[in-house]
């Protein structure tokens, strides 16, 4: 797990630059809000949070996959991660700040990742 990255990865990274190309700006991992959101817009008061579909615990097909090796120690970790998840948005939402999360399997069709983001940002 050591391997595993927390910052900038790869649909991270996907999203960032649709974000851009979009034409909004945003700060990176702000260690002051919870979560450590991935994007950022303080003017804006928006988060956008970007899971991988195993870390979080996703229900599509590659969310809900679990190792066979050592099974009790991944369902404990990732419902660990849910709920750490659910108490930062929770925390979020009460403080001022909308939350949208993205989940690795919705960066395939980027079309539609745009339209979902330009709204949540634009309303």
């Amino acid at each position: 797990m050591r391997a595993v990255k927390a910052e900038d990865t790869q649909p991270e990274l996907i999203v960032r630059r649709l974000v851009h190309s979009l034409g909004f700006r945003y700060r990176l991992h702000r260690k002051d809000l919870p979560g450590k959101p991935d994007l950022v817009f303080p003017r804006r008061r928006k988060i956008i949070f970007v899971h991988g579909c195993f870390w979080h615990g996703h229900d599509c097909p590659r969310g809900a996959r679990l190792p066979v090796n050592n099974r009790s120690y991944w369902v404990e970790k990732i419902g660990r991660n849910r709920s750490r998840d659910a108490t930062s948005t929770a925390v979020l939402n009460a403080a001022g700040w909308e939350v949208l999360v993205i989940w690795e399997c919705m960066i395939r069709d980027h079309d539609a990742l745009g339209t979902s983001i330009r709204a949540f940002l634009e309303s």
